[in-house]
């Protein structure tokens, strides 16, 4: 093997063994408590346009697909309410069933909400998974995905 390869190799192999220490490390048990009331932070931070809210609660991993199949990161879904194009006026869930795998919780359920996108309102039904994580000891929301109810 010659010098650059063995170099970058090792280079690789570190990295590798880092990030999944600490990943590994970092991660808590979150319970089904610790995830709903996540999520009821969440939809109060979203209806009342609390971004500082939203920035400490949403990953910097988080993806976020809509019932349009329109994809957004932590940054583009929160700068779609800062500019008005998206505002939740009523987010309501109901048979909401919670499961938790370690330090990962799935919240799924029906949401029926009241919302403005393009100044057009809109009541959107809808069946959602919304995953929560818990790291050092800090919850926070990884990803949504929902599909429209006819």
């Amino acid at each position: 093997m010659n010098r650059f390869t063995s170099r970058w190799l090792t280079i690789l192999v570190v990295a590798l063994f880092t990030s999944m220490s600490a990943w590994a490390g970092s991660c808590d048990n979150i319970t089904a408590d610790e995830a709903l009331k996540a999520e009821d932070a969440r939809y109060a931070a979203q209806m009342s346009n609390d971004f500082a809210a939203m920035e400490k609660l949403f990953s910097p991993d988080l993806v976020y697909t809509h019932t349009s199949s329109v994809v957004d990161n932590k940054q583009t879904y929160i700068e779609s309410m800062r500019s008005g194009a998206v505002v939740y006026k009523v987010m309501r869930r109901s048979d909401v069933q919670v499961r938790t795998f370690g330090c990962i919780a799935i919240l799924t359920g029906n949401g029926n909400f009241d919302v403005r996108v393009n100044d057009k309102d809109l009541n959107v039904l809808l069946r959602f998974h919304s995953i929560w994580q818990k790291k050092d000891g800090v919850v926070q929301y990884v990803s949504w995905q929902s599909t429209r109810i006819p």
